[in-house]
């Protein structure tokens, strides 16, 4: 595991050789919320030796209707995410989608997470690097695992290597999303850890109705086939209850099936 990755956990007591997660609901919904996912998760990744980042959006900028839940407010939204990473001790990471949200978004989250549509944008990258903060950055469902070399070289340029990639399928037709999972050996050539995002990459977008769709049903196949593949983390986005989410509860995992999908994941990355 990298020098970054092992201060990050430096908190929890964990198997180093097990996988990393990033989990939470997508979006900041209430206090309630947050605290509720986040001690369960945290439970269970710490009975499963499971290094864990908490992780919900304090503002969705990409939304496919305009009537669509974007937040809380930013001020109270990443105010909620610091206050829970710090009442249980976990790191925390959200989105940011301009380069001006870099900084604020660093005093209260430890990972700034760049969304895929965004991978490309140079002041972004490099101002979120800029932070010293660890950056996530999503692979464009337009990319290649090689091309993201550039986003790599972009933030390393700016004086930042703690850097991670996040693989979440790829377009394909107007309403469905493949994964190629080449792209994660591809990623980890670029000398960086690689997380498979197991939600999103489920995702059924640009649904008439607004709503992007999902499939839920295949979390499981994505997680186990990313291992496999040989990923480094596991990215899982999670809700009591996603029927009633006010963003992503297409492709969400219900809160009770977690646990016995990490009990497996565990067990077979131990087998690898």
């Amino acid at each position: 595991m990298e020098k970054f990755l092992q201060d990050l956990f430096k908190g929890q007591s964990y198997d180093e050789k097990n996988f990393f997660l990033i989990a939470g609901p997508c979006v900041i919904e209430s206090e309630e919320l947050l605290s509720e996912v986040a001690e369960k998760v945290k439970a269970i990744c710490t009975n499963l030796g499971i290094p864990y980042i908490f992780k919900s959006s304090y503002r969705k900028a990409n939304r496919t209707s305009a009537s669509s839940f974007t937040g809380l407010g930013d001020e109270l939204g990443l105010d909620l995410l610091h206050k829970t990473g710090q009442r249980f001790q976990l790191p925390t990471t959200t989105d940011i989608h301009a380069h001006d949200e870099a900084a604020p978004a660093a005093k209260f989250a430890d990972v700034l997470q760049i969304p895929a549509f965004l991978c490309r944008q140079t002041d972004l990258l490099i101002s979120a690097a800029e932070t010293g903060k660890i950056i996530n950055v999503k692979k464009g469902q337009f990319l290649s695992g090689p091309a993201m070399k550039f986003a790599v070289e972009k933030i390393r340029q700016a004086g930042n290597d703690k850097i991670i990639l996040t693989e979440r399928g790829t377009t394909f037709g107007y309403q469905d999303l493949v994964v190629d999972y080449r792209n994660i050996p591809w990623m980890k050539e670029h000398g960086v850890p690689v997380v498979m995002d197991c939600t999103h990459s489920l995702q059924q977008p640009n649904q008439t109705s607004g709503v992007t769709g999902g499939n839920p049903q295949l979390i499981g196949t994505i997680a186990k086939a990313a291992l496999a593949a040989g990923a480094d983390g596991l990215f899982i986005e999670t809700h009591p209850n996603p029927a009633v989410a006010k963003s992503d509860g297409a492709n969400m995992l219900k809160l009770d099936l977690l646990e016995n999908l990490l009990t497996t994941l565990v067990k077979l990355r131990k087998a690898l």
